[in-house]
């Protein structure tokens, strides 16, 4: 919402080569409260005054000598930071009205003039103005938060990892295809799965000695996505001895709910024993 005050501080341009035309609409303006109120008398002014501190509102004659209003929203265009010109035309021309709306003016003004209609128009397009560029500031501040908070996840995300690699033997992440993407230190080569293995392979089925009822529930739970914990699966090394592990993994989802892959950590235990799967 705006404040009273927030309009009547607004930067307003008058242009009009005709001083009596320039001393009434500042006497009109002055009464109706407003205090920061700049004018001139010629067109060629309004492009460098306006790039140098833009105004909430250009009141704009449209007939001038050596430069009319059209040129001169034409050139104002070129310095317009967000593409709006905040423009009321000042015209006695009828048939220019619709040519200044499609040259971008934002409304006109009709002479000779008419004081109630001049306050209101004037009124009414700064509360627009104002209320576009308020919400020009609430976007800005929304994209700063929304940047804010996706540093905040992705710093999120780092710690997740370093986390799952203090707390376990390794992590484990794979992409939609059952790709891995990131498997470190000498996962590959204790489970066998070589840095050149084809892409679609999936984790922990591309070595020997497995427990094949084991690998084949890993493979169901991964195929229908579902998160599992402590899922306990057992082979015996090429040198004949049977190692444990237990591996836990979830499911990754993207911002727009599109699964994307599994990432997950596990242990390698020396109990012969085993634990039920929990899935979930």
């Amino acid at each position: 919402m705006l404040n009273p005050p927030d309009v009547l501080n607004a930067r307003i341009l008058i242009v009009d080569d005709e001083p009596a035309n320039v001393q009434l609409l500042e006497r009109v303006l002055a009464e109706a409260g407003y205090t920061n109120v700049v004018a001139t008398l010629s067109p060629r002014d309004v492009e460098p005054l306006h790039h140098d501190s833009p105004f909430d509102l250009i009141l704009l004659d449209l007939q001038m000598p050596g430069m009319d209003g059209f040129e001169v929203m034409e050139r104002l265009g070129t310095v317009a930071s967000d593409g709006y010109l905040p423009v009321i035309v000042l015209t006695a021309q009828p048939a220019h009205k619709l040519r200044a709306l499609q040259a971008g003016a934002r409304d006109f003004i009709s002479k000779p003039f008419d004081l109630l209609e001049v306050r209101t128009r004037i009124h009414n397009m700064l509360e627009v103005r104002l209320l576009y560029k308020e919400l020009a500031r609430y976007n800005e501040v929304l994209e700063q938060t929304v940047r804010e908070r996706t540093a905040a996840l992705q710093e999120s995300e780092a710690r997740y990892r370093r986390l799952t690699q203090l707390a376990s033997d390794w992590h484990w992440e794979e992409d939609d295809q059952g790709r891995l993407l990131d498997m470190p230190g000498p996962t590959m080569d204790m489970h066998g799965v070589a840095v050149e293995t084809p892409p679609g392979a999936a984790l922990f089925m591309a070595s020997t000695g497995w427990d094949e009822a084991q690998r084949a529930a890993l493979r169901a739970l991964i195929a229908n996505r579902q998160p599992f914990l402590d899922f306990v699966f057992s082979r015996v090394g090429l040198d004949g001895v049977r190692q444990h592990f237990r591996v836990s993994g979830e499911p990754i989802f993207n911002a727009s709910c599109r699964f994307v892959g599994y990432r997950g950590v596990g242990v390698e235990f020396a109990e012969d024993g085993r634990s039920p799967i929990v899935s979930g």
